[in-house]
């Protein structure tokens, strides 16, 4: 919540196989329409993913949010209401952002909210190492050359936090 009161959402796509956080795209409200846009953005850079887990948000279960899936071939798995563990990375990264973002600072507006939850972004995936890829960052990870590791293009997660 802005200092002002004033609510807002936050849009996370997550590679599950980099571990690095896509986007963060905050906004009072996120359409499913605005979630295709940004999806598509993402997929200038780094291609559509063969699949995407998401929970059931409005924005995610939208006639939208279906027309892009099938347009772009790209198969959407929700998880199951009530059944966290089905996206527990998710779940685990909505946490530090929550505990060392959101609960970290008193945002004035959205511009600035946009700019501090950014720089978080960019810290998480430039130099926050994490044990399930062998102690690298994120970034490391998914820039490593291709004989390095398959590519993977398997899944991407996305999920909206309320605040």
């Amino acid at each position: 919540m802005l200092v002002d009161g004033r609510r807002f959402r936050i849009l996370c796509v997550i590679d599950d196989f980099s571990r690095e956080c896509l986007a963060t795209v905050f906004d009072n409200s996120i359409s499913g329409e605005r979630v295709a846009r940004e999806l598509d953005a993402i997929a200038e850079r780094r291609g559509y993913p063969c699949m995407i887990v998401s929970d059931n948000g409005t924005g995610l279960t939208s006639n939208a949010m279906l027309a892009w899936q099938q347009d772009r071939r790209v198969e959407w798995h929700y998880i199951a209401p009530g059944k966290p563990m089905q996206d527990g990375f998710v779940k685990s990264f909505n946490g530090r952002l929550r505990d060392e973002c959101l609960n970290e600072h008193l945002f004035r507006s959205y511009r600035h909210a946009r700019e501090i939850i950014e720089e978080w972004r960019i810290n998480y995936n430039m130099h926050r190492p994490h044990t399930s890829l062998d102690g690298l960052t994120p970034n490391e990870f998914a820039t490593r050359s291709a004989m390095d590791h398959n590519v993977n293009r398997a899944r991407a997660y996305i999920t909206q936090l309320q605040s």
